[in-house]
């Protein structure tokens, strides 16, 4: 029998995804796709690639009783709203894929599944992380699950505009993004909470700084990560540390290669790390999607485990290339 499932805010990148996704799930049917802005029309009509894919109508009702599980992809602060003006059934799934329940109250669980797959298995709340926050995490947990986080840890990492959200603004702008680059929030970006709580779950001493220069880049859609800081041990055991920490992870792998770039991960709920030691400095380059791994991939990851589903079910997405 299929998990029958909802999206609330459907009209958005991360709802885009998620039915994408979802179309092609073996083991998902989704019910409804609500959204204020939208309702009566096709889900094409917004989503211009899915004609042809589906018939579905954007709705502003919600028949929780009719689903198992709903994605809630409206804006940041949109979550705790809903919670308060809705009803919901105890039974029922939530996955958040905003930044409101990431510091995991109200009963929420941290989805990413590479820190806390157990606990993700048996929660009813989900709180999907960040897009940065997933690739910096997977940078460093291993080093946090050996207690070896103790310098300063140096962040510089570049998101595509869709990270940016579907919403015009100057900085999303075509004209202004193209051919350009930009630093925003240096130092102060919002995902170094949830950054630095998955870092403590792993090694609870950790106290040392998390120093993220976060780039805007001018292309639609990845994340690379390039993280260093100090590290005592050779490049060959940093190696055999990740391999080990990552060896039961289905999409987290780590890279042989000379160099990695974004179109091996685009389109796909992979993480490829690339380590290269350099003095005494660990760099750990960290490659995502970010909306499919670092947002609505890794959702359905989620919903995967939460449906005792094989976590890979419907994700295993392929790069594009070229």
């Amino acid at each position: 029998m299929k998990i029958n499932i909802g999206i609330i805010g459907g009209a958005g990148y991360t709802g885009g995804e998620l039915l994408r996704i979802l179309l092609n799930h073996p083991q998902v049917n989704i019910s409804f796709v609500n959204s204020k802005s939208q309702a009566g029309k096709p889900v094409y009509s917004t989503h211009t690639d899915l004609i042809g894919e589906t018939d579905l109508l954007f709705t502003d009702q919600m028949p929780f009783d009719e689903v198992q599980a709903i994605f809630l992809c409206s804006g940041h602060n949109e979550s705790k709203k809903f919670l308060v003006e809705n009803i919901i059934p105890e039974s029922l799934k939530i996955i958040d894929l905003s930044t409101d329940f990431r510091d995991q109250s109200n009963g929420f669980v941290y989805g990413l599944p590479e820190l806390q797959r157990d606990l993700i298995k048996t929660a009813t709340k989900i709180a999907n992380p960040g897009c940065f926050a997933t690739s910096i995490e997977l940078a460093l947990l291993p080093l946090a699950n050996a207690g070896l986080l103790n310098e300063d840890v140096h962040v510089s990492a570049v998101t595509g505009s869709t990270g940016a959200g579907q919403s015009l603004s100057a900085t999303t702008h075509f004209s202004w993004r193209n051919n350009n680059i930009s630093i925003y929030k240096a130092f102060t970006h919002q995902h170094l909470k949830e950054i630095n709580q998955s870092l403590k779950t792993l090694q609870p001493a950790f106290g040392k700084a998390v120093n993220f220069i976060p780039y805007r880049g001018n292309f639609s859609r990845g994340i690379m990560a390039n993280v260093y800081t100090k590290f005592a041990g050779t490049i060959e055991e940093a190696k055999e540390l990740y391999k080990n920490y990552y060896a039961s992870h289905p999409f987290t792998h780590l890279s042989e290669a000379a160099e990695i770039d974004l179109k091996q991960v685009v389109n796909t709920n992979k993480c490829i790390l690339h380590l290269e030691k350099h003095d005494d400095n660990l760099l750990i380059t960290s490659i995502i999607d970010n909306l499919t791994k670092g947002a609505s991939g890794q959702a359905v990851q989620n919903l995967n485990l939460v449906f005792s589903l094989e976590e890979t079910t419907g994700l295993k997405l392929k790069s594009v290339g070229f």
